[in-house]
């Protein structure tokens, strides 16, 4: 077959959509999504017309940060199943030809992992702790962390232990919570130990796996002092000692070689936040990861020449890799869109606490999603983003979970917000999401009752059915699974956008309302059109 006759790899422009499990459908009333609660609404997901599924960590777990601190990497908490059901799980999507992605954490264990325990028993210089980052303290008697590098959840990065003895010992690194201690992908062990990971997942039928904090793996030797300000701010890093380190990629090398081994496209997808567009290309050379989530794009603001300008960059430094771009609008560690975009100023980044217009945020989402669903390359969707659901910024400061809250002395809320579970149907919570009325493990918002998939299913207009419309002319229209884009002059802080000889998006994100009728004939609109004029934060496809 010759080269442009080959198929299309089904990553390169697949439509993923972000299960975060626990905040997903409950099975059993237990209050907590599980396996069973997602292989029950497979149905709705093909419906819905995404091509992959990509599960947040589903692995045995204490929870201190959301399943992202993993006891066992080869087996399913059973407050989610059993490897019985998720082998099922993963055979019942394939029978709907929905792909299965998982989350590789391999930064870091929990510390309850049996590789931290034996490093928690065993002798400084032992080869069980040479697996992690364990070090003698500063000062006269080793009270002072090893170095000044700074946790993402806020405090410093070390904590000390103590040992068998009783007295106070070495320090171990966690870039994240005390609970995640970092590996040493130095160790031999280490590199091995993932190896079988990565095959495990594959030989069970896995499409591919997304690797967490994948710039974090690596650090420098030594692990010289970093002054990398008072916050986690990798976006803005460069030469830092544990981020981005260039020696990531010989683990990235060694994975996609097992990869290529299985049939099938089996692929990665990298969380990398760098520092731009050229940084993430490199992850993703020739013989590394596949694909990589668009921080650039999920932080850009709401304004013409920012999306015009991180569109043409990401897909600028792609080329020179031959990958292809993504888009993403929410997951489950940003504010979700429909908030982010009811602040006064739309920014991407929301660390802000300012009230929300939800009816403005609300439009800008819908118009959001067309221009996302419009660009060459894959998309990743996040649950909940298809109904329209806001932040939940109000829930009980005893109820927050996310280890931030504690680590930030009660001032960063943290991510709770928008892991709120989902409103399947109903008047009321917990709006179908557990069975027989079971309390879910955050409280659902009562007004979200007009937000439910099942009302939403039969309302004209609504955001499930703008979705559904998306995703099935997205499938339908052949220029948009083609690599190109021209972009097309027009109004200022107007984006249009060609996609082949047929295909058009035009997005207005200025103050006036935009004609429509010489860009071509209407296939689909973000809201009802007057007079075919396209309002204020809305968009368009047409057909030329």
């Amino acid at each position: 077959m010759s080269p442009e006759h080959a198929p299309v790899a089904w990553w390169r422009t697949a439509v993923t959509y972000q299960v975060y499990l626990r905040s997903f459908a409950d099975s059993d009333g237990d209050g907590v999504g599980d396996v069973g609660g997602l292989r029950d609404r497979l149905p709705y997901l093909a419906d819905l017309g995404v091509d992959a599924l990509w599960i947040t960590p589903w692995y045995p777990s204490p929870m201190a940060d959301g399943g992202y601190d993993v006891v066992d990497h080869r087996d399913i908490d059973p407050v989610f199943g059993t490897l019985a059901q998720a082998e099922a799980l993963i055979a019942d999507a394939h029978a709907r030809g929905i792909r299965i992605v998982l989350d590789l954490v391999a930064n870091h264990t929990s510390d309850r992992h049996p590789w931290f325990v034996e490093a928690l028993a065993a002798p400084p210089g032992s080869p069980a702790r040479g697996r992690y980052h364990f070090r003698d303290g500063r000062g006269p008697g080793g009270e002072f962390p090893p170095n000044d590098w700074t946790s993402a959840f806020g405090g410093p990065a070390w904590t000390r232990v103590k040992e068998p003895d009783g007295t106070h010992g070495q320090w171990y690194l966690h870039l994240f919570a005390p609970q995640q201690p970092d590996l040493n992908w130095d160790d031999p062990t280490v590199q091995e130990g993932f190896d079988d990971v990565v095959r495990f997942w594959f030989d069970r039928g896995v499409d591919g796996l997304r690797v967490d904090a994948a710039p974090a793996l690596v650090k420098a030797p030594g692990l010289p002092a970093f002054d990398g300000g008072p916050a986690f701010t990798p976006a803005t890093w460069t030469d830092s000692p544990h981020w981005d380190v260039d020696g990531v990629h010989e683990v990235f090398r060694r994975w996609r070689t097992i990869a290529d081994g299985y049939g099938g496209d089996r692929m990665f997808v990298a969380e990398a936040v760098v520092n731009g567009p050229e940084r993430l290309a490199r992850y993703l050379r020739p013989g590394e990861l596949h694909t990589a989530f668009n921080f650039d794009y999920l932080h850009a603001a709401w304004q013409a020449r920012a999306l015009r300008e991180t569109i043409d960059a990401t897909l600028a430094a792609m080329a020179t890799v031959g990958a292809p771009a993504t888009w993403v609008l929410s997951n489950h560690d940003e504010t979700r869109h429909v908030t982010r975009f009811g602040r006064p100023t739309g920014a991407g980044r929301d660390g802000t606490r300012e009230p929300a217009d939800l009816a403005l945020g609300t439009r800008r989402a819908r118009a959001a999603a067309l221009l996302m669903l419009a660009l060459p390359g894959g998309a990743y969707l996040y649950q909940g983003e298809e109904l329209g659901l806001p932040e939940v910024e109000d829930l009980p400061e005893h109820l927050l979970q996310d280890p931030a809250w504690e680590r930030s002395g009660r001032t960063v809320r943290g991510r709770d917000g928008c892991r709120v579970p989902l409103p399947w149907s109903g008047p009321h919570p917990p709006f179908g999401f557990s069975p027989d009325g079971g309390r879910p493990w955050l409280p659902q918002p009562r007004d979200w009752a007009s937000l439910t998939a099942a009302r939403q299913r039969h309302t004209p207009g609504s955001t499930l059915l703008l979705y559904r419309a998306a995703l099935s002319l997205r499938r339908a229209v052949p220029d948009l699974a083609g690599p190109d884009l021209t972009w097309v002059d027009g109004a200022p802080a107007v984006l249009i956008l060609d996609r082949g000889e047929r295909f058009r998006c035009v997005v207005n994100l200025s103050g006036e309302p935009v004609p429509l009728r010489a860009h071509g004939t209407l296939l689909l609109a973000s809201c009802p059109l007057v007079r075919h004029e396209l309002p204020r934060d809305t968009a368009a496809w047409l057909t030329r």
